[in-house]
């Protein structure tokens, strides 16, 4: 069977810098009717958890450590038995949420397997150090978090987030692949890759 990509959307806060915003995140979950990998986990398990509805959970992977990517990581991990992964770079807002929990180092070039499906992670630092897209290139889906959304690139206002450096992984990383490419983002609607380019300066 082939692989196919389930969204959940989970309402909550994100907080950083001393202030907190109402927000709802798009949660993804990729597999078949065996195995699922978790991408982020926002806010919320029990919903995610049902979505799962018993099947084997291979991962819980997050895109970066802002509170509301990380939410329920822990209790997704503890509910299901599998790993939590991140990219180191992220720790220090990793701590502000889940300080002393443990996650495995997401590298630049991973891949994932689950149900058919091949994900490679792409670091692509800017809406914070860590940040991670993953690209399922079978099926054509980029999963983005909050590096690049319809209508551009993530904020980079707050604290570990710096504009030139996430247009310049936005214009290296994810431009270089086709733009076709759906992408699935962090909250908010699909887009492409080739929708997004106008929306992208090169430089700041």
């Amino acid at each position: 069977m082939t692989a196919r990509v389930e969204r959940i959307v989970t309402e909550g806060q994100f907080c950083l810098d001393g202030g907190c915003w109402d927000v709802a995140n798009n949660i993804w979950l990729v597999g078949d009717d065996s195995e699922v990998l978790i991408i982020d986990a926002a806010h919320d398990a029990q919903p995610i958890l049902e979505a799962v509805a018993g099947r084997r959970v291979t991962a819980v992977v997050c895109t970066h450590a802002h509170n509301d990517h990380v939410t329920v990581a822990p209790v997704l991990s503890a509910a299901t038995g599998a790993p939590i992964f991140l990219h180191p770079d992220d720790d220090v807002l990793w701590q502000q949420t889940h300080p002393g929990v443990e996650y495995r180092p997401l590298a630049d070039g991973e891949t994932f397997r689950v149900g058919g499906a091949e994900l490679r992670i792409l670091h692509t630092p800017g809406h914070s150090p860590g940040s991670c897209c993953l690209y399922f290139a079978d099926g054509g889906e980029l999963f983005s978090g909050d590096t690049l959304f319809e209508g551009g690139p993530g904020a980079t206002g707050r604290s570990y987030s710096d504009y030139p450096t996430i247009l310049a992984s936005i214009n290296e990383r994810l431009f270089a692949l086709p733009e076709q490419t759906v992408v699935h983002t962090g909250h908010g609607p699909d887009t492409t890759l080739g929708a997004e380019r106008a929306t992208v300066p090169e430089r700041a």
